[in-house]
């Protein structure tokens, strides 16, 4: 991209991208990341999300020897079973991939 840069400066953009058999496209998307004041913005935590104290007691239940070898989906089943709602299964399953 580098060259393609030093020649546009030399004979224009499109020549350059022409005969480096670079689309303009990408020409264009590289420099304006490269020159864009943006930076990305991190999100919010939502408001219902999980507390840690939270997320450490689904984990705890998770890796816990009763559900050790189970999918999330059946650790659910059996804690409503119970009478006891932790989070849902794709939290439980957001939560396995963030601890790794």
């Amino acid at each position: 991209m580098a060259a393609a840069e030093t020649l546009a400066a030399l004979v224009g953009v499109a020549p350059a991208c022409a005969a480096l058999s670079l689309p303009r496209a990408s020409f264009y998307r590289h420099h304006w990341r490269r020159w864009s004041p943006y930076a990305p913005v991190a999100r919010p935590t939502p408001a219902r999300a999980l507390a840690p104290a939270e997320r450490e007691q689904v984990l705890a239940e998770l890796n816990s020897e009763r559900f050790r070898d189970q999918a999330p989906a059946a650790v659910y089943a059996q804690l409503l079973a119970e009478g006891r709602y932790l989070c849902s299964i794709r939290s439980m399953y957001r939560l396995l991939d963030a601890s790794g």
